[in-house]
């Protein structure tokens, strides 16, 4: 039994890790026969499985080296960068992955990076960098501290993100951004827009087109306002993506579409679209469009950023080169996956049409009333980080492709011994994830048993649960 490290164990932990396997294997079973089986949201039953496992781990008194390298919880996506372990190269060099958390400005003063120990350089020049921010605002007009009435966020802010959208051709100024407390919580204003705008006009909300597998958060949430959820089940051969076909027969079929969520980096696929791929999905926007249908595309970009950065300028250009249809465009974005700033809660989004942006505000008045003046004033001195050491974002990415390349090869020498998978996906250089089809036979339970690491089944998206979804971000991949 191969498990996420091995390395030459001390004496008594080889012994210990077979009762944790024994345990692991107890575990399995036991929820397995639950009547709930089913009944709960895959992803749920994952990771009460895990926490329960671990619970019983430790109610035995295992020890805690062993529990770790025979349970390994892959169904978390965001990164920890106080767990960071990997330095491929000179201590405090390019290629320490440690020292991110120093450099984000989240390690402590003084805090041990496991083996790194932090200057607390970047948390105290944050904090420095946004009291300056402070008084920037206050000099612009806009205090931080007092009501925002509008709920959007400072215009300061607002016009540095729309510059950054700018440099990707998509064309807007402060008034087309509003500020979220990250990307979910955007999508949930807009969506929540979308169906007060519907009942005014004394309508339903229509539906909500939801590519399969996708992110599902916002099927919840479009639920949630009323929307009729339509899920279009994509093809393997098609790279899991939306043709302009399989779009064109969804919205002649189903007059009541009225909005598209894309996303255009996927999560769980780890697959992008290309170019080519968005403008054909864009063509189908504007033959509909201009028969004066109303229809909004909701572009996910929260992985974009994770990937090569001349494929994701070229992915971006080809959307906003629809400049005819731009004010059907609304991009929603965060810091949390490109830059590993899950806590914080850093997201924006951009509307296609400054005068829709204006009347959306509305949605975000009903909900936040007023975005927290300390929050904005970290959100800017994060954006003043990245924009002064763009080198921070390429380090991130290594992070990313290194954990990926592992844990590739992590599943295919736990293929060789288990037999678990039809086919291990390689990624387009993108996401946190591994995308991978199970043999027949084989579920997210019986790879648990088998190797150790839980993963998230398939309909956890909307697809099958031939298919499961592995995180490389909350904990390292150890090499083998």
């Amino acid at each position: 039994m191969r498990s996420e490290s091995h390395p030459q164990d001390p004496p008594g932990l080889a012994e210990q890790r077979m009762l944790v396997r024994r345990a692991r294997g107890e575990m399995v079973r036991r929820h397995r026969a639950r009547p709930t089986y089913g009944a709960e949201p895959p992803i749920r039953v994952m990771a009460r499985l895990v926490d329960d496992l671990e619970r019983e781990c430790a109610q035995r008194r295992f020890d805690p080296a062993a529990t770790r390298l025979e349970i390994v919880n892959r169904t978390i996506g965001d990164v920890n960068v106080r767990r960071i372990t990997e330095c491929e190269g000179d201590e405090g060099g390019a290629r320490d992955y440690r020292t991110l958390g120093d450099e984000l400005g989240i390690a402590l003063p003084g805090e041990d990076l496991n083996g790194y120990i932090a200057s607390g350089k970047g948390y105290l020049w944050l904090r420095e960098e946004m009291m300056a921010t402070e008084r920037q605002l206050l000099e612009s007009g806009y205090d931080p501290r007092v009501y925002d009435i509008q709920g959007v966020g400072n215009p300061v802010l607002r016009g540095l993100l729309a510059q950054d959208m700018r440099a990707w051709g998509v064309e807007a100024t402060d008034e087309n951004v509003a500020l979220g407390l990250g990307a979910t919580d955007c999508i949930d204003k807009i969506l929540r827009g979308l169906a007060h705008f519907a009942r005014l006009r004394s309508e339903a909300p229509g539906a909500v087109l939801f590519a399969a597998p996708g992110f599902n958060m916002p099927e919840l949430q479009a639920e949630a306002y009323g929307f009729r959820l339509h899920r279009v089940t994509t093809r393997a051969e098609d790279g899991f993506r939306l043709t302009a076909g399989l779009l064109t027969r969804n919205l002649e079929d189903n007059p009541d579409i009225g909005v598209l969520y894309l996303t255009v980096t996927n999560n769980p696929t780890t697959l992008a679209y290309s170019p080519e791929e968005l403008s054909a999905v864009m063509d189908v926007v504007r033959r509909f469009t201009r028969r004066g249908r109303r229809l909004h595309v909701l572009a996910d970009l929260a992985y974009v950023g994770t990937g090569r950065p001349a494929d994701d300028r070229a992915r971006m250009r080809s959307l906003a080169s629809a400049t005819d249809v731009a004010e059907a465009m609304i991009y929603v974005n965060s810091f949390s996956k490109t830059y590993t700033l899950t806590g914080d809660r850093f997201g924006w989004a951009v509307f296609g049409d400054a005068a829709f942006s204006v009347a959306m505000r509305s949605s975000w008045m009903s909900s936040i009333s007023c975005l927290p003046g300390e929050w904005q004033l970290r959100f800017m001195a994060y954006h003043s980080l990245f924009r002064r050491n763009p080198q921070l974002i390429e380090k991130i990415r290594g992070l990313y492709r290194l954990r990926r390349a592992r844990l590739r090869a992590q599943l295919q020498r736990f293929d060789e011994e288990h037999r678990l998978f039809e086919h291990i996906h390689v990624d387009d250089d993108t996401t946190i994830y591994n995308w991978s089809r199970l043999r027949a036979g084989e579920d997210a339970f019986s790879v648990l048993e088998k190797t150790g690491i839980a993963g998230i089944p398939g309909t956890t998206f909307g697809y099958s649960d031939d298919y499961i979804r592995f995180s490389v971000g909350i904990l390292p991949v150890a090499p083998e």
